[in-house]
């Protein structure tokens, strides 16, 4: 199948500790999910081919600690990264409100200016929510980020969190052409507005 896969994106999925990044991306790579899941120490790495508008792309998911202890892994970690999934935890507003240091890691580290970003409000299954959606896609406009919330647990928005951040960079040649020797991409007609989610994500 490697033959028509249309080029490899690294993907990073970043955020506080405890906010659910592992269970984000084992429910979108194995469709499982661990209440218990423990904390990644390290940098966890997932491979799954996604098929996009017929064209189909090999991501590779890096999964990051973050507590600041780890913080040494972080050069290496976003060099070289397409996009990035930032995730904060809708019922603790602490992890909302680090957001702005996240971004500021990213664009320290970052070798690409034009890196697509996606910021995910995970938990949205639980009662005591303490940030407002409205807040989370305001901040995503401010930050030209396409936004979701979602749910490890219930599956909601997981897939499509993922999709709308490879068909973004789909969408922007300069972030994979280079390395996919000059193969043609043919998206479809509806790009525009919320894309593939029905205008659940936001596309500022």
């Amino acid at each position: 199948m490697d033959e028509d896969v249309l080029t490899t994106l690294k993907l990073l999925i970043i955020g506080e500790s405890g906010v659910g990044k592992s269970s984000l991306l084992l429910r979108f790579t194995d469709d499982t999910f661990d209440p218990d899941q423990t904390a990644t120490i390290g940098v966890d790495f997932k491979v799954k081919t996604l098929a996009i508008d017929g064209n189909s792309a090999k991501l590779a998911i890096w999964d990051t600690a973050g507590q600041e202890r780890f913080r040494t892994l972080t050069p290496s970690y976003y060099r070289g990264a397409q996009g990035v999934i930032l995730v904060y935890d809708v019922t603790k507003r602490e992890t909302f409100t680090k957001l702005e240091n996240w971004l500021n890691e990213l664009e320290t580290y970052t070798t690409r200016n034009d890196i697509v970003k996606m910021l995910v409000g995970n938990k949205i299954d639980k009662d005591d929510r303490e940030v407002d959606r409205n807040e989370g896609l305001k901040f995503a406009r401010k930050h030209s980020m396409l936004f979701i919330e979602a749910s490890a647990k219930t599956k909601d928005g997981v897939q499509c969190a993922f999709e709308e951040l490879v068909e973004k960079i789909l969408q922007t040649p300069g972030l994979w052409e280079s390395e996919s020797q000059g193969q043609r991409l043919h998206l479809g007609e509806q790009q525009q507005g919320g894309g593939r989610c029905g205008g659940y994500c936001s596309i500022p």
